[in-house]
């Protein structure tokens, strides 16, 4: 079986940590599946071969899809290429595991939306099948967009929204499409611990899109940069060590300089791997996080974890661990900071946290075994009719 996984990349940790996640829950359930990757800008070659696993040819260009035209590809031609320079395409791909994090919805324009739809629709008609990982999805308030997720979401094999929002923005698009709630699954991935790390220190990890045009919350866009200098300046009257971990690259390389002028002392990280950013933020006393799954990290470690909000997918995140009072507003200061700094590593909120992340572990094994019936089924009654059994 090859299993294309999508909507990953490796500049932002968060979405290369879903893609670790994928590749052992793969490794785990189907030992002798193949996986395949798709080009970006954020998803180079080099870095993907690393990985061993082929290469999705994407036919499109400036915005317009002919991977209908891999369907009529000479099957020797198609054999030669898998087998000789790792490249597969849309017609080889037997299952797609879509690990897209927040890429659906109105924040995001129409486009990735439609295209979306009209690929689990032509993987159907081709007898390979589609799974929406756990993700934040939505609103939908465009027609088009609603018409093509109302055709397109029955025919996926599981839509898994991550979130309470997220699955109401889908049932008000379809109430016939197989739609199960789990919550985040890069849980069940182990934290990598650097040796030599500082004590008693406090990460704060930044986040771009608190200033970027996807931010509907304006106040944010001047506010930001004073809030994350509040921060510092709590996490020091609070007596810990403040660190600041780039968790994107060069998207928010440029706040993390900034931070670095106001604060020159201030030691400054940049993890190439995912595991090793979750080791960084399972031994801090506390998170002071703008990336999602910095907060998801923290959290699902048990680790007092304080966030700022650009979606609902925040908000939702700590309402699930109990966190709601959590999440900074633009009017909040040093002082408001470091009284939340107390009250989150107060003993019996550490308590609630250990409890919930134990929860949450728990739903996402669940969730890889419904995914693991979904495939079987599907494979049993032909809905996925397997290309190549090697």
């Amino acid at each position: 079986m090859l299993i294309e996984i999508r909507g990953v990349q490796f500049n932002n940790k968060g979405a290369y940590l879903m893609l670790q996640a994928c590749l052992e829950q793969i490794a785990k359930l189907w030992p002798t599946a193949s996986v395949a990757l798709a080009p970006s800008p954020n998803s180079p070659y080099i870095l993907r071969s690393k990985l061993g696993v082929y290469q999705k040819i994407p036919l499109q260009f400036k915005g317009l899809h002919f991977h209908q035209l891999a369907w009529w590809l000479p099957k020797r031609l198609k054999t030669f290429l898998k087998h000789n320079f790792g490249f597969v395409f849309e017609s080889d791909v037997d299952l797609v595991l879509d690990a897209s994090g927040f890429a659906y919805g109105d924040q995001w324009g129409g486009r990735a939306v439609r295209s979306v739809c009209a690929e689990v629709l032509r993987l159907k008609r081709h007898q390979s099948g589609y799974i929406f990982l756990p993700q934040a999805m939505g609103p939908f308030t465009r027609k088009d967009d609603q018409q093509a997720l109302t055709t397109a979401l029955p025919e996926a094999l599981l839509v898994c929204p991550r979130d309470d929002a997220s699955l109401n923005f889908l049932q008000q698009c379809s109430q016939s499409a197989t739609i199960q709630q789990f919550a985040d699954f890069t849980n069940l991935v182990k934290a990598d611990v650097p040796q030599n790390l500082p004590e008693n220190y406090a990460l704060i990890i930044p986040n771009s899109a608190m200033t970027g045009r996807q931010n509907n919350h304006k106040s944010w866009h001047d506010r930001y940069l004073p809030v994350l200098t509040d921060a510092i300046l709590a996490v020091e009257k609070a007596g810990l060590l403040p660190v600041v971990l780039n968790h994107e690259g060069p998207a928010d390389r440029v706040i993390c300089e900034q931070l670095k002028l106001r604060f020159p002392d201030i030691h400054v990280v940049a993890p190439a791997l995912p595991a090793v950013v979750k080791g960084w933020i399972s031994r801090a006393q506390i998170v002071i996080s703008s990336r999602f799954h910095g907060c998801v990290s923290a959290l699902s470690s048990g680790v007092p974890c304080i966030g700022t909000s650009w979606s609902h997918k925040y908000e939702m995140l700590f309402a699930e661990y109990h966190q709601s009072g959590m999440l900074l507003s633009p009017s909040d200061g040093a002082e408001q900071i470091f009284h939340l700094i107390s009250k989150a590593c107060d003993t019996e909120n550490q308590k609630l946290l250990f409890e919930r992340a134990d929860y949450w572990r728990s739903q996402s094994e669940q969730l890889w075994q419904t995914i693991q019936q979904t495939v079987a089924e599907a494979i049993d009654s032909g809905v996925i009719q397997l290309k190549d059994a090697g």
